[in-house]
C-alpha cells in the first residue's frame, strides 16, 4: 500500500560543501531552457558553467537547495535589489528548478512559499515570455501565497518580460 505521508520538503542554504551539488544540478536547469533558448553543450557534453561565484562572495545573494524527503530536488537562488529599476529593499528570485519528477506534485509551489517566508518584504518574480509554464506557475504560486494580491506587470525591463511584485 502506497505512503500518504506528505513529502517533507525544504529550502536550505547552499554550503560551500554543497556546491558541486548546485553545479550540477544547475546543469539540468540549463538543459530544460535549452529547449526554449537552443542552448548547445561543449564538447564534454556539459553546458557551460552558470556563474555561481558571487553566491559565495555577495552577503546579498541567497543560494538555496530543495530536498524532498531528504533527497535532492532542485534549487532556489535569490538576490537582494531588484533586477528592474536597480531599488534596494527588493528581493529577486533570480533563477527557480524543480527537477521533473517533482513538478505538479506541490513541491514547486511549497518551495517558492518557503523562499518567500524565509526572505520577508517586497518581491520581483520575472519570466520570459518564451517560458508560458514558468508564468503559468508563478502567477499560481504568488496568487496563493499572497491570496490575490499579486501585481503584474506589463512590457519588457532586463531578461524577463512577464513580471509580478508583490510583498511577503
Amino acid at each position: 500500500m502506497a505512503s500518504t505521508t506528505a513529502p517533507m520538503i525544504a529550502l536550505s542554504p547552499t554550503t560551500k560543501a554543497e556546491r558541486p551539488a548546485l553545479d550540477n544540478l544547475m546543469q539540468l536547469y540549463i538543459y530544460d531552457w535549452s529547449e526554449l533558448r537552443l542552448f548547445d553543450v561543449a564538447d564534454d557534453g556539459r553546458f557551460p558553467d552558470y556563474p555561481l561565484d558571487a553566491y559565495w562572495e555577495d552577503a546579498g545573494r541567497h543560494p538555496l537547495l530543495l530536498r524532498v524527503d531528504g533527497r535532492l530536488a532542485g534549487f532556489a537562488l535569490v538576490s537582494e535589489g531588484s533586477r528592474l529599476t536597480g531599488a534596494t529593499g527588493v528581493f529577486d528570485m533570480e533563477e527557480f528548478f524543480v527537477m521533473r519528477r517533482f513538478r505538479r506534485k506541490g513541491v514547486g509551489l511549497a518551495a517558492a512559499s518557503a523562499a518567500f517566508d524565509r526572505f520577508k518584504g517586497p518581491w520581483e518574480i520575472r519570466q520570459r515570455d518564451e517560458n508560458a509554464a514558468a508564468t503559468a506557475f508563478w502567477r499560481r504560486a504568488i496568487d496563493r501565497y499572497t491570496a490575490g494580491t499579486i501585481a503584474t506587470c506589463a512590457g519588457t525591463i532586463g531578461r524577463g518580460s512577464a513580471r509580478s511584485r508583490f510583498s511577503s
